[in-house]
């Protein structure tokens, strides 16, 4: 019998394989029999016009956005410099001058 390995997202042992897949149980994650195995690890970003972001890219904000719990707005045009991909709803973290550290979706965003 083959060696079945655990599960990349859960690491759950009990991962069996179905025409050529390999399931999960516990969390429901599929996988190919010959994908890499860090291949669900990596975080893919890509702004308002389909390019790929990636951690320390500057980007420009392409629309008025309204800082929530304060007046202040983010103009269009603003140059964010380093910015950090994170998983959630907002995934790119930056500090902006002048407004402080922030959280951006990148769909409001184009890479500079």
């Amino acid at each position: 019998m083959s060696e079945i390995p655990n599960c990349p997202k859960c690491a759950s042992e009990y991962a069996y394989e179905d025409n050529g897949m390999y399931l999960c149980p516990e969390c429901s994650h599929e996988w190919a029999k010959d994908a890499p195995a860090d291949e669900s690890d990596t975080l893919v970003v890509r702004d308002a016009n389909g390019n790929l972001l990636n951690d320390g890219d500057n980007v420009t904000v392409i629309k008025d956005l309204k800082v929530k719990g304060s007046s202040s707005v983010i103009k269009v045009g603003t140059k964010v410099k380093i910015i950090r991909l994170v998983d959630g709803d907002h995934d790119i973290d930056c500090r902006i001058e002048g407004i402080g550290a922030m959280q951006l979706k990148s769909e409001f965003v184009k890479k500079a």
